[in-house]
């Protein structure tokens, strides 16, 4: 995917629409309580300032569904940007029409002007041409840098290309660089590690992966029921029984295309779905009714390592267990310790998913992986092989 970039295109003396992400959490008093959303998006900002450019930034916040709702305002994101950007960022009400129009037209080279929430209008979401045009009319060019709404097609980010040239800013050059890399060009060994509660949520990444990838390891309340599939009493674990017989095909479509699957061989199971849960270690097939496995055991962690060691490619989505309790923990945090050795001895590591997020934060090995993706939803989705709206609109070189 060869994409524009915002170096590609000459910025000077331009008005330049930003599509961020600044879809960061709010305590009760209107106060961020975590900003990396906001600094991720300030290298292409701060590019855009040195190269002469008027900066006008757009962002939704929560969900709105198309009207005002104060708790959601942007305006605790502009006074964030002005303490990051050392320079007043000014905030406007509203994202189209006078307000919003008065405000760009005076914007100067060097400046920085925040919008209001986007999804304030039922325009957004439904990619309004009307809204879409409205947004256009600010600006002379896009920069669309909010990878995590790439999946959706909205007027700010698919329906405004329709009127100005779109190229793609840092965070969404990073990731389509590293994501792209790992799904089109991987170097070999490639080993998929997907996690999470549900089949139903990732059978397309399951099913695009095994198109791909070496090794795939399943793991999380997803591997309950790839083993109940194949037969073995897995208690009262979270299982989705009307998939057992998709976990089969996929399975089969796997041992087809030579691509080696690791499942847990033990388990930590708990009497329980509490943090403070009566535990104890058994092999898969001793599970007995009225325990539930909530992490890999110490085995599995040990072949989560064995399968990783040589691999040179490495996508990770999702948690081997019910890491927010401590208790059972341990397999996330394995697999963030292992994954991490792995890109030391030269993988390139892809990491997605707010719990894997959270395990390497928590291990402190966040630093020691190729790339983090902010994508959420859109990461899944670029992961399952999609053509995403936000992306397939960014100007090709």
């Amino acid at each position: 995917m060869s994409k524009k970039t915002l170096e590609d295109i000459d910025v000077k003396g331009k008005k330049v629409f930003v599509r961020a992400d600044f879809n960061v959490p709010l305590d009760d008093q209107q106060r961020i309580t975590d900003d990396k959303r906001i600094r991720a998006t300030l290298p292409t900002i701060e590019y855009l300032l040195s190269h002469g450019a008027a900066v006008i930034l757009a962002s939704h916040l929560g969900r709105p569904k198309g009207t005002v709702k104060e708790e959601m305002s942007l305006r605790p994101v502009a006074a964030r940007l002005t303490e990051l950007l050392k320079k007043p960022v000014v905030f406007v009400e509203d994202c189209v029409g006078e307000k919003a129009e008065k405000a760009a037209a005076k914007l100067q080279p060097g400046e920085v002007l925040l919008l209001e929430n986007l999804r304030f209008h039922p325009g957004e979401e439904k990619n309004d041409p009307a809204f879409a045009r409205g947004l256009a009319a600010l600006a002379d060019v896009v920069v669309d840098d909010a990878f995590g709404c790439a999946h959706r097609g909205h007027a700010s980010n698919a329906g405004i290309a329709k009127y100005l040239e779109t190229v793609a800013g840092y965070l969404i050059e990073k990731e389509i660089a590293f994501i792209g890399k790992a799904l089109e060009t991987p170097e070999r060994p490639f080993v998929a590690i997907l996690g999470g509660a549900k089949v139903s949520e990732k059978i397309n990444v399951i099913d695009n992966l095994i198109d791909r990838a070496d090794t795939l390891i399943i793991g999380g309340g997803m591997a309950n029921t790839f083993l109940a599939a194949q037969g073995l009493n897995v208690g009262t674990s979270l299982t989705e029984p009307e998939k057992y017989d998709l976990a089969r095909k996929l399975y089969a479509k796997a041992h087809a295309h030579g691509v080696k699957i690791f499942l847990p061989v033990d388990v930590v199971v708990a009497d329980d779905f509490r943090a403070d849960a009566n535990h104890r270690t058994l092999k898969v097939d001793q599970i007995e009714s009225g325990w539930q496995a909530l992490d890999a055991g110490p085995k599995t962690r040990e072949q989560y390592a064995q399968a990783l060691k040589g691999a040179k490619t490495i996508v990770w989505n999702g948690p081997m267990g019910v890491f927010e309790f401590d208790a059972f923990a341990a397999g996330t945090e394995a697999m963030a310790k292992a994954v991490a050795a792995a890109t030391e001895a030269g993988a390139l590591s892809v990491v997605g998913g707010g719990d894997s997020i959270a395990a390497l934060k928590k291990t402190g090995l966040s630093d020691k992986i190729s790339h983090i993706s902010t994508g959420g939803g859109a990461t899944l989705e670029y992961l399952e092989g999609k053509n995403l709206p936000g992306l397939a609109v960014i100007a090709e070189k």
